[in-house]
């Protein structure tokens, strides 16, 4: 049975990429954090994204900063089609204002919590390109800690096909 923790390849088109960018960019120029999601199929150990996911989502902010937040009602609708379209979400991709990092509220109330999941955080509310190596990577290990990927070990795992 394939589990996402057995993934070790992860393709993604350019066109997934490119819809989560141009939104968490999109918000980011309104001083609001981004969120979307990819989704696919694993066959093995590699896992192909089929699609890209921006789920309905609040913009918070306040004296502390700024979140994004999905409601539980838009969280049952995405699993309700994930289950029956046959696709397992894969990474969850969200915007800082600043520099890329985990946070504990990221730790949290992640959305992608299945043990092998990714969870990409871009900076600087996406105003550069994408870049595997300007992101911050976790991956959602078995004792449902986010564990750090080095530069080396995400550009290997991801592969961004035009």
């Amino acid at each position: 049975m394939n589990q996402i923790a057995d993934v070790t390849v992860l393709s993604v088109p350019r066109g997934c990429v490119d819809e989560v960018h141009a939104h968490l960019r999109k918000v980011g120029r309104e001083g609001h954090e981004g969120l979307g999601l990819w989704v696919g199929r694993q066959t093995g150990h590699h896992f192909q994204v089929h699609r890209t996911l921006i789920p309905a989502q609040r913009h918070i902010r306040t004296a502390d900063g700024v979140c994004v937040v999905t409601g539980p009602e838009e969280l049952h609708r995405i699993n309700v089609w994930l289950y029956r379209e046959k696709l397992a979400l894969i990474a969850q991709i969200h915007s800082h204002p600043g520099r890329a990092y985990h946070s504990s509220t990221d730790d949290e109330y992640a959305i992608a919590t299945t043990v092998g999941c990714l969870s990409l955080v871009v900076p600087d509310f996406a105003r550069a390109p994408f870049d595997l190596r300007n992101v911050a990577s976790y991956r959602l290990d078995g004792a449902g800690v986010w564990r750090p990927l080095s530069v080396g070990q995400v550009t290997r795992m991801i592969l961004i096909k035009d």
